[in-house]
């Protein structure tokens, strides 16, 4: 595990899209290439988008999830990286990692 946050209220598919944007900005930092899997189609999507289209309302209590988005959108736009980003095929892998058994 390399990093961990929460909880906040938010969806699955916003925890992953920030863990790959996160995931992304790391490795850039640190000059590594590594592939980046993720089993959710939407912040795949959203990562190929660089955009977060999440229906999660923003109230009061969806503020600090929804400024984390922000963040990673701009990390997106701002930041070229060659980083392999693909789909974790869950029937022929099994249960991706990072969902720390909980599916």
């Amino acid at each position: 595990e390399v990093f961990h946050f929460g909880p906040v209220l938010g969806t699955n598919n916003i925890g992953e899209f920030l863990a790959i944007v996160h995931a992304l900005a790391e490795l850039t930092r640190q000059g590594r290439m590594l592939t980046v899997y993720s089993d959710s189609r939407n912040a795949l999507l959203w990562i190929a988008k660089k955009k977060c289209n999440t229906k999660l309302e923003h109230n009061a209590k969806t503020e600090t999830i929804h400024q984390l988005i922000s963040r990673a959108e701009t990390w997106l736009n701002n930041n070229k990286y060659s980083i392999p980003v693909k789909k974790w095929h869950t029937s022929k892998w099994g249960e991706i990692p990072a969902d720390f058994g909980r599916k």
